[in-house]
């Protein structure tokens, strides 16, 4: 893990390491998980996953005096759907201490 960041390739290969199953499967599960969830969240559903956290689609409402900000100059934006994660009491747990350093 370089940068503090954790790739999907890098799950694949903890993952391969720790159980020893098929790369290959292993992808195609992780892959599976992925595409359920984003059709879950197409569907309008919410996405509860017990001890990690809740997935789910937000309607923004749209304003007239958004501003570009390479230009400056005012925009409308339309009400639109944005994807949201809210961590659950297991994840907020681990993550609280984890900037107190």
């Amino acid at each position: 893990m370089e940068n503090g960041k954790l790739t999907k390739a890098e799950i694949i290969e903890r993952i391969f390491l720790r159980l020893g199953v098929n790369r290959k499967d292993i992808h195609s599960v992780v892959d599976e998980f992925f595409e359920e969830l984003k059709a879950a969240l197409q569907e309008d559903k919410i996405v509860e996953l017990r001890g990690f956290g809740t997935f789910e689609i937000r309607t923004r409402k749209g304003r007239d005096k958004a501003r570009n900000p390479k230009t400056g100059a005012i925009v409308p934006v339309s009400a639109h759907g944005v994807a949201v994660f809210r961590p659950g009491k297991e994840l907020k747990q681990i993550a609280w201490p984890l900037r107190e350093k």
